[in-house]
């Protein structure tokens, strides 16, 4: 499996605002110019399209440790190769046997690219952010480069794995608005919504509470999390998976 991204930045934030995944035959390899000319026939190469949290990548030759701006990257509206990371081994692992030769889009709810939002103010500033979003005051955060418009996003392939995680604060309702209406849009356009859930919610009140739990997960819940992913990609396209 090989990853692209492409980066933008403003204002000293950095954002990964464009991602795919390609899952090599054998022992094939693409170039960024194949990814390009890929794209330009999505129907035909991209099969679907997996919603994370946020994402937290470096191109090849570059590391997470410190912005890529400080590293020299220079931001040229191009995709680049990126590392992989842990959630990439999942998903190589998941995704090797039964989608090869075709592309995955990886969208995330916000695209600053930054480690561990969740645990740190950056999330109440997105909070804030959502409930500006469609009036026309600034929002502190680029609306471009960091949101999608839930309502008229276009999405990629037959299917949407959302795996944004299901735990909100009580002051965060916009953003698991924010989530429902991503995933009501992904319907309304005729693509399956495929996620993990567990016992807490049974599978057709998922998206009406935005409960998606994300592929990994730290603590006790890592190799169950992980596993249930696996075995939703099981299969072309992907099913809804249970977490026992």
């Amino acid at each position: 499996m090989q990853i692209f991204g492409r980066f933008d930045t403003k204002f000293d934030d950095e954002f990964l605002v464009e991602q795919y995944l390609y899952i090599n035959e054998n022992d094939e390899l693409i170039t960024t110019n194949d990814l390009e000319l890929k794209l330009k026939k999505k129907r035909k190469h991209v099969v679907g399209t997996i919603f994370l949290f946020n994402p937290f990548m470096s191109p090849v030759g570059y590391n997470n440790n410190t912005k890529l701006t400080e590293q020299g990257y220079e931001f040229k509206n191009q995709f680049d190769e990126l590392n992989f990371n842990d959630i990439s081994n999942l998903f190589y692992q998941a995704t090797k046997n039964n989608y090869k030769g075709k592309l995955i889009e990886v969208k995330y709810l916000f695209n600053l690219n930054e480690a561990n939002i969740e645990d740190t103010i950056v999330i109440d500033k997105f909070a804030v952010d959502i409930d500006l979003y469609n009036s026309n005051q600034l929002t502190m955060f680029d609306k471009d480069l960091n949101y999608h418009d839930p309502l008229n996003m276009p999405i990629s392939g037959k299917w949407v794995f959302m795996g944004v995680g299901h735990k909100y604060d009580p002051q965060h309702k916009g953003i698991k608005k924010y989530v429902k209406n991503i995933a009501l849009h992904a319907q309304k356009l005729g693509k399956e919504v495929i996620y993990i859930y567990d016992k807490n919610h049974n599978i057709e009140d998922c998206i009406e509470h935005s409960y998606f739990l994300a592929p990994t997960s730290p603590g006790k819940a890592k190799d169950t999390r992980a596993y249930a992913f696996k075995g939703a990609f099981m299969g072309n396209p992907p099913k809804r998976t249970r977490l026992e």
